[in-house]
């Protein structure tokens, strides 16, 4: 059955007054329903407009844009770094001053303690004035205790939403980034490298905008602590600040191993997640060959290795950890041991504001500071792995044109040569020229290597051109070389989530030869497949992406597709091409990658490929007369048969299972030209 959306819940926040916002009232809720069971996914509020990925991702993808196009002007390499700080800046000022309000009161609240403590030190019961001081004093430190707890808890909530904000866009943009990349790109990353940056990467994000004011906030507040000592026991507060001071270069140099930690951590887990991955797709040959030892071996050692490193910052992080509760301890006994050798008297006064002003820089200085710089560290690698995948090259997109006056002309390829690498001296493809009209089929032949493949990518902009002219006009349909299709029913992969009109569904699964096929299934075209359902053999998986491509994209004006025929028998094949191909797309452009010659007869064009050169163009029937033999331009050099005997037809196809000789030269058996109505003869 399909899945049935659920209905969301209206978010309470949109509609909060300002009390319930600071303090919370609006998942109250929430809070009642997790109280009485456990929590599901239907109970979880609609996320606001200014949350969802699509406002986030495009808005930081703009600041990104902006910045990539600078650095192209300038010849530098873009920062990523200042995309982010571009477009979050305005929001994150604001909860500086948060932060600022905070750390205040945190200074404050001692000297309030201080002043209370005096009182009782000078206690003098007929002092009225000194009474209502004491009064004055607890009131302002309740308040600055209330005032303290809400601005905490505001902070805290709006700096981790922020986070999430930043990683929301940031996987907005990598995801994004990825169904882009053309395939030079793909041949620079994995898939596991992909999963790590929306895995592990991104995460940072959460964390070092809840720390990340805390690097101007932990010298300032230092300062102005200092400052205050030095006005309640004297210099003596110096012994006790120069233990803090001596803190900061150690965590500097902590935060620097935690970024090359994390480096390596992060290499080590791409090497871990790639070798996985390869182990998995392969599983059937590694039971086959009994090298299961073999290849946990390895994946043990991989992982092994890996942990070591994250031992490794374990340890870092146990001893920044452990300095916060050291450093309070040996900063109050320095200040009072000096205080003491100076010739004063403590007081319980002095000594308390003493203490909780040290323990308010403790906090700020031995922790948030260094979990500040901790965090930084590893944010900054993580932009840095994420802004090289960003920078990776996309597939090109041409702005549809006519070429011409000839308003027919919807593909035209001029001089066309491209490169999948540019160290390489040999192209891809090398001076092609074709031209194809509406309804017309294009046939591409060649042997394996030739550059058919390539060819379509450079219709698609995957290959990057680097002479000649494509010029394309409507949009294109392509069906890949390999059939794909994604967990769901068979519906649901035909129809790609378009409105299900059962005529219409009905005729594109008789063209594309599905009808039997689904009666055998258990649910018909209901039945689940993908990788948690039902397993589709090549010849199924391949017409259930032709039917994709009929029902789906009807209103596309090119057909590009890879050899799709090749992964079904003879029969089907010769249905697919008649229904599907000459009839279904009969108004369309078309070119069809094959090694089928029996097809070639129906094509209005033929374009033979060799080693990415262009040997050959025209019609079967031109080809026919000038005597090219087929069969031979469809091996490899060191492929080549001796030549036939004089007087037989010399079209023997490199893969006999396809072709036969009566297939070209029986005019029953033949396929006819059905994309122009016309049926050509052999001479």
């Amino acid at each position: 059955m399909e899945a049935v959306p659920r209905e969301e819940k209206p978010n309470p926040l949109r509609d909060a007054n300002l009390c319930s916002r600071l303090f919370f009232w609006w998942l109250n809720p929430l809070f009642i329903i997790g109280h009485k069971r456990k929590l599901e996914e239907d109970d979880m509020y609609k996320v606001l407009p200014e949350d969802s990925s699509e406002k986030l991702g495009e808005e930081l993808q703009w600041y990104w844009d902006k910045e990539v196009q600078k650095a192209k002007k300038r010849g530098k390499m873009p920062h990523l770094t200042k995309a982010i700080i571009l477009c979050y800046w305005k929001s994150y000022l604001v909860f500086g001053i948060f932060t600022m309000i905070e750390e205040t009161l945190k200074i404050i609240q001692p000297i309030f303690l201080g002043k209370i403590i005096n009182y009782f030190e000078n206690y003098d019961s007929s002092d009225e004035v000194a009474l209502n001081f004491a009064y004055c004093y607890a009131a302002a430190l309740s308040v600055c205790t209330l005032i303290l707890a809400i601005m905490h808890h505001l902070y805290f909530y709006h700096v981790q939403r922020a986070g999430m904000k930043l990683r929301v866009a940031m996987c907005h943009m990598i995801y994004r980034k990825a169904l882009r990349l053309s395939n030079v790109a793909m041949a620079k990353t994995t898939t596991g490298q992909i999963v790590n940056l929306l895995s592990n990467d991104v995460n940072k994000f959460d964390q070092v905008t809840i720390f990340l004011h805390f690097l101007w906030a932990g010298p300032v507040q230092a300062v102005a602590v200092t400052v205050l000592l030095w006005m309640e026991i004297g210099p003596s507060c110096l012994a006790g600040m120069a233990v803090l001071i001596i803190l900061l270069p150690v965590q500097t140099c902590i935060g620097r191993l935690f970024s090359s930690l994390r480096s390596k951590t992060a290499a080590l887990t791409d090497v871990r997640i790639r070798t996985m991955n390869e182990v998995i797709s392969g599983m059937k040959i590694i039971k086959m060959y009994a090298w299961e030892k073999s290849f946990a071996e390895l994946v043990n050692g991989l992982r092994r290795n890996e942990i070591a490193m994250v031992m490794k910052s374990s340890y870092l992080r146990g001893l920044n950890l452990a300095s916060f509760f050291v450093a309070s301890k040996i900063t109050v006994f320095m200040t009072f041991m000096a205080y003491v050798l100076l010739g004063n008297v403590i007081s319980a006064s002095r000594v308390f504001v003493a203490v909780s002003l040290y323990g308010a820089v403790r906090l700020t200085v031995t922790l948030f500071f260094p979990a500040a710089v901790e965090r930084v560290s590893e944010a900054v690698v993580s932009i840095r792995r994420i802004k090289n995948f960003l920078i990776l090259d996309e597939v090109s997109h041409f702005k549809p044109q006519l070429h011409g006056n000839n308003e027919n002309v919807i593909l035209h390829v001029q001089d066309l040569t491209c490169y999948w690498d540019k160290s390489l001296e040999s192209p891809a493809l090398q001076q092609l020229s074709f031209t194809v009209r509406r309804g017309e089929l294009l046939a591409v032949i060649g042997p394996v290597g030739a550059g058919k493949s390539s060819l379509l990518s450079a219709v698609l902009g995957e290959l990057p051109k680097d002479k000649g002219l494509i010029n394309v006009t409507g949009r294109i349909a392509y069906v890949s070389q390999q059939p794909w299709v994604f967990s769901g029913t068979v519906r649901s992969n035909i129809l790609f989530d378009k409105e299900y009109e059962k005529e219409k569904y009905e005729k594109v699964l008789k063209v594309c030869a599905l009808k039997k096929d689904l009666e055998l299934l258990s649910n018909g075209d209901l039945t689940v497949i993908g990788d948690r359902g039902t397993t589709l053999s090549g010849g199924q998986k391949a017409r259930v992406n032709l039917a994709r491509l009929v029902a789906v994209y009807q209103d596309a004006d090119i057909y590009l597709l890879d050899d799709p025929l090749s992964a079904v028998d003879a029969e089907v094949g010769r249905h697919l091409f008649e229904k599907c191909i000459c009839q279904a797309l009969h108004q369309k452009i078309s070119v069809l990658v094959t090694h089928q010659l029996q097809y070639l007869r129906a094509a209005n064009q033929i374009l033979i490929l060799k080693d990415g050169k262009m040997v050959g163009k025209g019609t079967y029937s031109e080809f026919l007369r000038s005597g090219i033999d087929f069969a031979s331009l469809l091996k490899k050099d060191e492929e080549v048969e001796q030549p036939s005997v004089p007087g037989t037809p010399n079209l023997k196809p490199a893969r006999s299972r396809t072709f036969s000789e009566s297939s070209v030269w029986s005019q029953d058996s033949s396929v006819h030209s059905q994309k122009d109505g016309t049926v050509e003869q052999p001479p």
